[in-house]
């Protein structure tokens, strides 16, 4: 049985990126089940209402909606949960950038790291009691295969030369990394917290890292939905999972390392 079908009671779903392939595909998928009322975290709003109308219209679920925000920006994801109403029962992390040269933020930061990697860390800490009052809650983080070269002395290319394809596995790294910290904090609180590599769909992401992909959106959302709909995504937790399955993750296993990038995003943190 769909887990809150049996008492009727409507989940809520919170999907960073859902304008791109994947993440239109996972919000179209979740929303598809009648028990979900699913939010769209975006930060083009004319995009995003044309993604809820295609959502509505595919899904026939009229609880579909959007809010914007940047997630490159803690003061705009920030000012989301404050404003935010309602329970939270699924957030799903999958907003991701891989510009080609090397950019800030307005408050200096990186952009790709910012909005990959912190963007992610900042999400799960502006909602963590709103999802703990919503519990049982899950986190799914979308990761990726594509993980490694994380530098922890130099997280946003101020001395090594960018490269975006290099960036954007550190991203990856890092977030499999942080879905374990995340997961041993909020363990005793009711609230999963998975990472999970999505299918190979060509996208104007892969575009830029400069290779395409042969699944279509649906393909590559079905692990993100999976565990965040599934039993196994509310039975295990600090797991990184790949077609379905748990794999053993290299980067999770490093804790001394896994506790450095955390305490590194809780720095960010307090930059304004």
């Amino acid at each position: 049985m769909r887990e809150g079908s049996e008492t009727g009671r409507t989940r809520v779903a919170l999907i960073t990126g859902a304008n791109g392939a994947i993440g239109k595909a996972i919000a179209r998928q979740i929303a598809a089940r009648s028990e979900f009322e699913v939010v769209l975290a975006c930060r083009d709003e004319a995009k995003a209402a044309r993604t809820v109308r295609d959502i509505v219209t595919a899904t026939g679920n009229r609880t579909v909606r959007y809010e914007l925000v940047d997630l490159s920006r803690r003061s705009s994801v920030e000012a989301l949960a404050v404003r935010w109403r309602r329970p939270l029962h699924l957030l799903v992390n999958n907003a991701a950038v891989t510009p080609r040269r090397r950019q800030e933020t307005p408050e200096g930061i990186e952009l790709q790291f910012a909005t990959n990697v912190l963007g992610y860390f900042w999400m799960i800490q502006a909602f963590t009691e709103h999802l703990k009052r919503s519990a049982p809650a899950r986190v799914v983080n979308v990761a990726s295969y594509l993980a490694g070269d994380l530098d922890l002395t130099d997280l946003e290319f101020r001395r090594r030369r960018y490269n975006n394809n290099e960036a954007y596995r550190q991203s990856k790294q890092a977030d499999r990394m942080l879905t374990v910290a995340f997961a041993e904090r909020l363990k005793s609180s009711g609230v999963s917290v998975n990472a999970c590599h999505p299918g190979d769909v060509r996208s104007t992401l892969s575009g830029n890292l400069g290779f395409g992909g042969s699944q279509t959106p649906d393909e590559g959302a079905r692990t993100p939905v999976w565990l965040a709909v599934e039993p196994a995504g509310a039975e295990q937790t600090g797991q990184y999972f790949e077609h379905g399955k748990a794999v053993h993750c290299p980067f999770g296993a490093q804790r001394a390392a896994v506790e450095t990038l955390y305490q590194a995003c809780l720095r960010f943190s307090s930059m304004r």
